[in-house]
């Protein structure tokens, strides 16, 4: 390699810092903070509408149809728009490069994903909007192949943003459960990481049936 790829794929501080706000960010540790440092949370960040009468916004309430459809997907864009944002930001300072440093040897033998998905897979445990967005860049910045966005998706599309709904639709269940909140997440994880790994096995016995079938009409 020579001493100018080196240095483009060199990471600075500025990388490592970004990365490290945004894991900040995206992982919602500090949502339920009092103090100052509830300000680096996403969720905090992105806000919400206000009131417009009765504790309804302006998509109103008892919508049904495309018409409902459409005024959700608008409640989506400052989300959607905010995270790019910052995500762009992050990956001009060199956050993505960091990422792949800090999460391959993380996730290369835990799913066989590569670590520049590092970013979207902390933010599928908050948002799964935004992890898909992510996924999207990635693939499209060819960070990422198809067999790797397929276990991907299939690892944050079950259970999709496990702490977000946990607390928000799963609340009511939350003071008759048996099992703490933490051992809750914890098996939601799991079954997700069970569910990525099944269907990186079957692509990987696809690919080599394949194969196989190949060699043999070659032969």
């Amino acid at each position: 390699m020579t001493e100018k790829k080196q240095e483009e794929y060199k990471v600075t501080w500025k990388g490592w810092l970004a990365l490290i706000i945004l894991l900040i960010s995206f992982s919602g540790i500090f949502a339920q903070s009092t103090g100052p440092w509830r300000a680096l949370d996403f969720q905090v960040l992105t806000g919400q509408f206000g009131k417009i009468a009765d504790g309804a916004i302006f998509t109103g309430k008892g919508g049904i149809g495309a018409r409902d459809g459409f005024m959700f997907a608008l409640t989506l864009f400052p989300t959607l728009m905010f995270a790019l944002g910052c995500v762009q930001v992050a990956e001009s300072l060199g956050a993505l490069r960091a990422a792949e440093k800090l999460f391959r040897p993380i996730l290369r033998p835990l799913m066989g994903l590569p670590g520049a998905a590092g970013l979207a897979f902390v933010s599928s445990v908050t948002s799964s909007d935004v992890g898909a967005v992510m996924t999207k860049g990635l693939v499209e910045d060819k960070m990422m192949t198809d067999d790797e966005r397929t276990i991907f998706v299939a690892y944050q599309y079950a259970g999709s943003a496990p702490v977000v709904n946990t607390f928000g639709t799963g609340a009511a269940l939350l003071p008759i459960s048996v099992l703490p909140v933490g051992v809750i997440i914890a098996i939601i994880m799991f079954v997700k990481i069970l569910g990525a790994n099944l269907v990186r096995m079957y692509l990987y016995w696809q690919a080599k049936r394949e194969l196989t079938t190949g060699g043999a009409a070659n032969g």
